[in-house]
């Protein structure tokens, strides 16, 4: 992906037969489902590929077991079958995760091993190995790290992990190799309409300044949690459909969880689920569900949120993770389509999707795990309603790009110099990437792992990048590795879980 050549491909194609806002999971999707049928595909992401939601979540591919619990069959189902498809067309970032339920009352251990078994045979061939019944001494092999008084026993079940960031970049590739063109840093300034019907967007590079009038067939409004800001945008009278909740992730070393099994909460005082899941030689604790009234693309964990994760992963572990062991905090915001419940741990996970007076395609809600059942049906219904010629979906057994190539380090403290020369000259060149943080925190994942190191490596990293950049003049050389290392930092902060923090930070993330 060369940003560069994209942009000729935007300056010099008339018209696309399909246009889609939001470099997320969603839009992403879409645009590889849109451009492996044959389709002239553009996408815009405003900031960087997935820089919102689809960064910042439990690093999970999986059913869902929640919705089991809420009786949602059809969505188990299908992210079930997703899962399965995950696995084998991303090899490379998509593995198999061992988890275990610990059990401290006499009743649970048959009621959700009955449940997990369910939730095999929902899986059918697509499933990842059969869950079984531990006893307490099998328990604690484990997961030696479990609170062992009153512990009864737990199950074994199988749910996939992955890279989401690196997931994301991996499907752009891909959609690239189809001809498609992705822009980051290209927010939509306005939508073109002729006879109240949408024939395509404004757009404006932001990096550059420059502006460009793009025509498109269809509009796809795929951006998450921005969606009723588009849909207001086509219509200034929309009434909002997203109820967006925030989820916040703690991360420990490995000591608080040695080994390759996660463990499953199923149960917490809100009614979610709370995991500590292996990733990249971390452990990754979460998440909460918090209503949220702004829409932010750094949304900031609250310290209640904090509290709560430490409390109850407290409960289970035999030491209890304090606030200083956290190496990293994130947090991510749920699209939840609304509906009558006020409790958005009980809103759907199931997608959205409409078609406006105008001709506005809006595809919002699902999760990951589903992204690409999410594109199949956005871009059918594209085909049926908006005299697209007919062509059928590719994706299911599409390898991703990448899958048989060595994987990006996520963390880079240990890499020389000449090794992060490389791994940057290959972002830089073939990944889009464009600042410093777009580097530490999706093309490695140096920021939510280690906020303190990734802060510690930023000068070094804005060198290396303006060097490959070429930013030739010295003033200007100078002046984008300050600014790029400013801008981090902001950034940065706001991940730092320590409480050496001035005062206005805990102030703002007060209830």
């Amino acid at each position: 992906m060369d940003r560069k050549l994209m942009i000729q491909q935007l300056e010099s194609t008339p018209e696309w037969d399909i246009c889609i806002i939001g470099g997320g999971a969603t839009g992403l999707g879409t645009a590889l489902d849109a451009a492996s049928r044959g389709y002239k595909t553009i996408l815009f992401e405003q900031y960087d590929f997935a820089k919102g939601t689809s960064s910042r979540s439990t690093k999970l591919v999986h059913g869902g077991v929640r919705y089991l619990q809420q009786g949602n069959i059809k969505l188990v189902m299908e992210a079930l079958r997703e899962r399965g498809l995950l696995l084998q067309n991303a090899p490379h970032l998509v593995h198999n995760q061992k988890f275990v339920v610990p059990n401290y009352s006499w009743w649970e251990k048959t009621f959700y091993g009955v449940g997990l078994k369910v939730y095999d045979m929902m899986a059918g061939k697509l499933g990842l190995g059969p869950s079984r019944f531990l006893s307490k001494e099998e328990t604690l092999e484990f997961a030696p790290t479990l609170d062992p008084e009153d512990l009864k026993g737990g199950i074994l079940y199988h749910d996939g992990q992955f890279d989401d960031a690196r997931l994301a970049i991996s499907i752009a590739q891909t959609a690239a190799g189809y001809g498609a063109v992705l822009l980051n840093y290209f927010p939509v300034a306005g939508l073109l309409k002729l006879q109240k019907k949408i024939g395509g967007v404004w757009v404006k590079d932001s990096l550059t300044g420059k502006e460009y009038e793009v025509k498109s067939k269809v509009v796809i409004n795929a951006t998450g949690v921005f969606t009723d800001a588009i849909m207001k945008m086509d219509d200034a009278k929309h009434e909002n459909i997203i109820n967006p909740s925030q989820g916040i992730h703690l991360v420990v070393d490995k000591e608080f969880l040695p080994g390759d099994t996660a463990i499953m909460i199923p149960r917490t005082d809100d009614g979610r689920v709370l995991f500590a899941v292996p990733w990249h030689e971390k452990i990754v604790l979460g998440t909460t569900d918090t209503p949220a009234d702004n829409i932010s693309s750094e949304p900031i964990p609250l310290q209640d949120e904090i509290d709560f994760i430490l409390k109850h992963m407290g409960r289970y572990l035999s030491k209890d993770p304090q606030l200083s062991d956290v190496r990293s905090m994130f947090a991510g915001l749920r699209p939840l389509v609304k509906g009558k419940t006020k409790k958005t741990a009980a809103l759907s996970r199931d997608h959205f999707i409409n078609i406006g007076d105008s001709g506005l395609l809006t595809i919002t809600g699902g999760k990951w795990t589903t992204y690409r059942k999410m594109a199949e049906d956005v871009v059918d219904i594209a085909m049926r309603n908006y005299e697209l010629p007919e062509k059928f979906c590719k994706t299911k057994e599409l390898k991703l790009n990448g899958y048989n190539e060595p994987v990006t380090p996520a963390e880079i403290t240990s890499l020389s110099p000449e090794e992060l020369k490389t791994i940057i000259k290959k972002s830089v060149e073939e990944e889009m990437c464009m600042t410093v943080e777009d580097f530490l925190s999706r093309r490695t994942r140096q920021l939510l792992l280690n906020a303190q190191e990734a802060i510690n490596a930023a000068p070094l990293i804005a060198k290396l990048m303006a060097d490959e950049m070429n930013n030739d003049a010295p003033d200007s050389y100078r002046g984008w590795i300050k600014e790029q290392i400013n801008t981090f930092n902001a950034i940065a902060i706001n991940y730092l879980p320590t409480t050496n923090k001035p005062d206005s930070y805990w102030e703002q993330t007060k209830n």
